[in-house]
């Protein structure tokens, strides 16, 4: 079937700009439909479904103030949170446009409008918002198939996730191997699960593994599995991670740290789909989708001669970059309010929020750790409040960017803060920080672990 063409609402009090838009919008094959109030736009929203409104801020209360148009984009949030909704006004002020904004507003038109650039703003929201759209619909219709009440809990309402939310509807559907990048703790191996949960494969295994955490030395046993035999601790047959995922999905995270002597091993299996068993010269066959994550530099890795640069063609058919929490703080309350609830949960606590300076703090603060360093904030709030409202003290936040007193600390507090500090400097590379620590790569990844880092 054809796509449905684009149905847009244009809001205004003056005909001849209604018409105006209507003759251009049209131009660019968008269905058009114009009122003149804002409770007119309110009923035409809740009688029919529009890719996008876009709405004059002035009507005929006052002409100057913009109030009658911002209350009205408050009304729209409140009657569907995802209608993108662009707004425009004669009397364009910075002031006028932040607020737009922060009630919720995609984007910001001053008259007389630009046409080129009002019909790309116009594109870029209807494309968006049907991602968006494609991306709820199709995450719904897997958790109905497979019976589930819940899948994985991605949070995505800000402006910077909405390419990935983007990349999740248009690719997760296909078998596309696609790479993840982005800082630690941003929620790669959510993405994963996302992409896994809307795909035809939904039913199938997704099978994870820590790329950074293999010993050399067992690296083929774990993703092509062995023989009995095979090897001393070899005491029966055992499946690897690429035989686990076969119709699934296999996402391999920190792929930037595999051993570049491993390197052709992972390519050949991926234009194949064929490998072997360590010990055994029978050939297997795995139909496998593969999404794999890092945060290191692949392509400078690539110029250093560390990593393949045909297996990095062969990973990255598709790229989706995740931006850091300190770029989406739109979702910061959102976040904190779900994690609250999930440790509100487990520990049996009736705590019931945050108060005004807790979350203030959480909004202004940088988030060097991201989405993982969030949670674990909103954890230990939950912990530390001695009431019903977690307070800014409880988060801990100004501790944890004050440097700590070493003798206060256990070994273990010594060792994680030892191990943050060694990957901030080398900023981020996991294997140079182990490196410098006298670490083994696998022996530096269980500290990871350990330490929830």
């Amino acid at each position: 079937m054809p796509a449905a063409t684009p149905r847009i609402l244009v809001a205004d009090d003056q005909p001849d700009v209604l018409e105006a838009l209507r003759l251009l919008l049209k131009s660019e094959g968008y269905q058009t439909d114009t009122v003149k109030s804002p409770a007119a736009v309110l009923r035409a929203v809740a009688a029919k479904d529009y890719a996008l409104v876009l709405i004059d801020l002035n009507y005929a209360r006052d002409t100057t103030s913009g109030e009658e148009g911002l209350d009205l984009l408050e009304k729209l949030q409140h009657l569907d949170s995802h209608l993108p909704v662009v707004v425009m006004t004669a009397w364009a002020s910075v002031e006028v446009a932040v607020e737009a904004m922060r009630r919720g507003a995609k984007d910001f038109v001053t008259k007389p409008w630009d046409n080129p650039r009002l019909l790309t703003i116009v594109r870029t929201q209807v494309e968006l918002g049907s991602a968006v759209r494609a991306y709820r619909r199709l995450a719904q219709e897997n958790q109905i198939l497979r019976g589930k009440d819940s899948g994985p809990t991605l949070i995505a309402e800000s402006v910077a996730m909405r390419p990935v939310l983007d990349v999740i509807a248009r690719v997760g559907p296909s078998d596309a191997n696609i790479l993840i990048t982005g800082e630690n703790g941003t929620g790669k191996g959510l993405i994963a699960r996302a992409l896994h949960g809307v795909s035809s494969r939904a039913d199938h295994a997704f099978i994870s593994v820590n790329m950074g955490g293999l010993p050399e030395g067992v690296f083929e046993s774990e993703l092509f599995g062995h023989v009995r035999g095979a090897f001393t601790d070899a005491k029966s047959d055992r499946a690897g991670r690429f035989e686990l995922a076969d119709g699934g999905t296999l996402f391999m995270d920190e792929i930037g740290n595999i051993p570049l002597s491993q390197q052709a091993k992972i390519l050949r299996t991926l234009e194949t789909g064929e490998f072997e068993r360590v010990g055994s010269s029978k050939t297997f066959a795995a139909n496998v989708r593969l999404i794999s994550a890092t945060n290191a530099d692949l392509p400078r890795q690539v110029a250093e001669g560390a990593f393949r640069q045909d297996l990095l063609f062969r990973l990255n058919t598709i790229h989706l970059h995740l931006p850091p929490l300190r770029e989406r703080r739109e979702d910061i309350e959102l976040l904190a309010q779900f994690f609250l609830k999930t440790h509100v949960k487990r520990y049996g606590k009736a705590i019931t929020g945050f108060d005004d300076s807790a979350m203030e703090a959480m909004r202004g603060y940088t988030w060097p750790g991201n989405v993982r360093e969030l949670d674990h904030a909103v954890e230990r709030g939950c912990l530390m409040a001695q009431g019903k409202i977690i307070r800014v003290a409880d988060l801990g936040l100004n501790a944890a960017q004050a440097t700590p007193q070493i003798e206060d600390m256990s070994i273990e507090e010594v060792e994680a803060y030892l191990i943050k500090k060694t990957l901030a400097r080398c900023d981020g590379n996991a294997r140079k920080a182990a490196e410098e620590l006298g670490l083994s790569r696998s022996a530096f990844y269980r500290r990871l672990e350990k330490y929830g880092l």
